[in-house]
């Protein structure tokens, strides 16, 4: 390690300690682990421990890791149950579902990528084909949806039920200066009167994997911010936003407030920080102290400076190493490793309050 790299990590190893960063201690071992594989890792977000299995259990067949990881977050885009992503995501503000996604294949160092497309089930098996049939990156709207058509993907209509009247509810209630009307609500009708005041969501899995050889992939998927204007674009589909993979050095992802994310690259800048010398865990906690840093907004602000909203950030190194972290307390994510698959809390930057602000 040269002068200026060991000078950045000690700087950052400094920065951690001083700031007071509550770190589970799980994770700080998993900054431990050895640097042989004995076979694949693979990390989520906490709502990808199907995802992670199926992954793992692919690449111990001899599957490649894009192929691999992909497969497993398609379990979760035609989940119509998880309002997330894919099928039964939630729509934006006209009731239309749009998916994004992004994939990067570590030993190609190619990429891949659609936004705001509708119909299609699996938008990350629609970006796979962007990057292995096109000379492009990125393919959006309508033109994706062309698109995914070309290559044989069936159209259906994602909104689902369940989220057509999450949004409905949504409709009816988020203003008085419209003609909306909502039914009329028992008082003993608990499961109605929680739908009122229905919150913004962003809901995205992604999942990462490294191979016993050392080779990365990784994906990112989502219906992106609920009730958003029609053709937002979060960070999911955005190479080094969303995700990033560097077959030398690691691959990571990120969900949450999207906007914030793609301001400061924030899956590039985990990987940056585990290539000058931070672990996995310290690289997703630099990251996020530098979107909290960064957040000027006074309305994206708490009555004590610090953000509303939240962002979690994934990794894994190619030695095996993996570790997460959240701007809030209480996250998890999901790891196979050491032929175990789990949840694993998050490492974060402030405890959660307790109270409603």
């Amino acid at each position: 390690m040269d002068d200026l790299s060991r000078r950045g990590f000690l700087q950052s190893a400094a920065a951690v300690a001083a700031a007071g960063v509550l770190t589970p201690s799980v994770s700080s071992a998993s900054t431990n682990r050895s640097a042989s594989l004995s076979g694949p890792v693979v990390v989520s977000s906490a709502n990808g421990l199907r995802a992670t299995e199926k992954a793992a259990s692919m690449i111990r067949d001899g599957a490649d890791t894009l192929d691999a990881v992909i497969a497993g977050v398609n379990i979760v885009e035609e989940d119509p149950e998880d309002n997330s992503v894919g099928y039964g995501g939630l729509p934006n503000e006209d009731g239309v579902v749009e998916l994004d996604s992004c994939v990067m294949h570590g030993p190609t160092c190619r990429a891949g990528a659609v936004a705001a497309l509708r119909n299609i089930k699996t938008p990350s098996s629609v970006a796979k084909i962007v990057m292995e049939r096109t000379d492009h990156v990125m393919i959006v709207g309508e033109g994706a949806l062309r698109f995914a058509r070309a290559h044989g993907f069936e159209e259906v209509n994602l909104l689902t039920d369940k989220a057509r009247k999450i949004w409905l509810k949504w409709k009816e209630k988020h203003s008085d200066r419209d003609d909306w009307i909502p039914p009329e609500v028992p008082d003993d009708d608990t499961q109605s009167s929680a739908l009122v005041d229905l919150p913004f969501s962003y809901g995205t899995i992604n999942c990462c994997a490294v191979s016993p050889a050392g080779d990365l992939s990784g994906v990112t998927t989502t219906s992106g911010l609920s009730f958003k204007i029609p053709g937002r674009v979060g960070d999911s589909p955005i190479i080094g936003a969303g995700l990033y993979v560097d077959n030398t050095v690691g691959a990571a992802g990120s969900t949450g407030r999207g906007e914030a994310v793609i301001r400061t690259c924030g899956s590039h800048t985990v990987i940056e920080g585990m290539r000058h010398g931070l672990s996995p865990v310290e690289a997703c906690l630099s990251a996020l102290r530098r979107i909290v840093k960064t957040t000027t907004e006074k309305r994206l602000h708490r009555k004590d400076g610090r953000p509303k909203f939240d962002v979690k950030f994934y990794a894994v190194a190619r030695d095996g190493r993996h570790g997460a972290a959240a701007i809030w307390s209480g996250a998890e994510y999901a790891v196979y490793s050491d032929g175990q698959n789990r949840l694993e809390p998050c490492a974060y930057l402030y405890e959660k309050p307790e109270e409603k602000e």
